[in-house]
């Protein structure tokens, strides 16, 4: 349990004095690696280093991302006890295997109190080039714009808040977006234009829009990642409870585009305050020949 980003994260629970919480975790996070590694997907696992203690290092994709141009990004967070997660001896580990022409660190602006907190802050759709964000205190707009002028994305930045009507903390939470399709929750967006021009960049893009709840939310229906499998099988990551919120007719849509995996990881998700997409930090790197 992170006290410090529960205080901006809705999705903690402080677990019982009697839970071996790390135990159990460990045992949802081994089993979800088997499964991905049983479907075929390539998966690197980075071991913890035992100092400093780092609660929530179960989450790279808030720290890095990796991008098929070779270029890796590190980012400013917003807890001070999440920024020793930033190792760079993972990106020497991941420079073995794949190509790694440049790493730029942007954590700079943690002094300045503005952060940007990887793909839990953007989600990329690298395929349109874009990169949605709700704004909060861990998501600055400006750092995005700054982003995006550099590897030549589009920003489409929103506000988006839960069903208290406080902001959402990470954009991940409420959205995710595959090659053919977007999971979403647009009620969460007050401002009807905001949320029309959300709506119609996606649409532009092709998208097929699965539409969730805010309820969905809290069940982190929109915590989903699209992985592919090393025969180039598409899969779609997501929580047990996730998967279980999901109706007939939601399922039914993407289970055109996509097969859907579901783990079960009670104790990361109530404890950790996060889930099955914020434990995957996805590498577009080339691999090395």
């Amino acid at each position: 349990y992170n006290a410090e980003t529960a205080k901006t994260n809705a999705f903690h629970s402080i677990p019982e004095a009697t839970l071996n919480a790390a135990a159990l975790a460990q045992t949802e996070f081994d089993a979800m690696m088997a499964v991905l590694r049983a479907k075929g997907v390539n998966v690197v696992v980075i071991a913890d280093t035992p100092t400093p203690i780092k609660p929530d290092a179960v989450f790279p994709n808030n720290w890095v991302s990796f991008h098929a141009t070779g270029e890796v990004y590190t980012y400013p967070m917003e807890s001070s006890n999440r920024r020793t997660e930033r190792r760079m001896d993972i990106v020497q580990q991941i420079s073995e295997e794949f190509d790694v022409e440049s790493i730029t660190d942007l954590s700079g602006t943690e002094v300045e109190g503005r952060y940007l907190e990887g793909t839990g802050s953007i989600i990329f759709d690298h395929t349109a080039k874009k990169a949605y964000a709700c704004t909060s205190c861990r998501t600055h707009p400006e750092l995005l714009e700054a982003l995006c002028d550099r590897i030549g994305y589009t920003a489409v930045i929103f506000e988006s808040v839960d069903t208290r009507g406080q902001a959402i903390y990470h954009t991940n939470v409420m959205m995710a977006i595959g090659p053919e399709y977007a999971v979403i929750c647009l009620d969460s967006i007050p401002n009807a234009e905001q949320r029309q021009a959300v709506q119609a960049s996606l649409e532009a893009d092709g998208k097929t829009i699965v539409n969730i709840t805010l309820d969905q939310v809290t069940e982190y229906a929109g915590n989903m990642l699209a992985v592919r499998s090393q025969d180039n099988q598409p899969l779609l990551c997501m929580s047990a409870s996730a998967r279980a919120s999901l109706t007939q007719a939601q399922v039914a849509t993407l289970e055109q585009y996509t097969q859907l995996l579901a783990f079960d990881i009670p104790t990361i998700e109530t404890i950790g305050g996060g889930s099955v997409r914020c434990m995957m930090a996805e590498i577009f790197l080339p691999e090395r020949g």
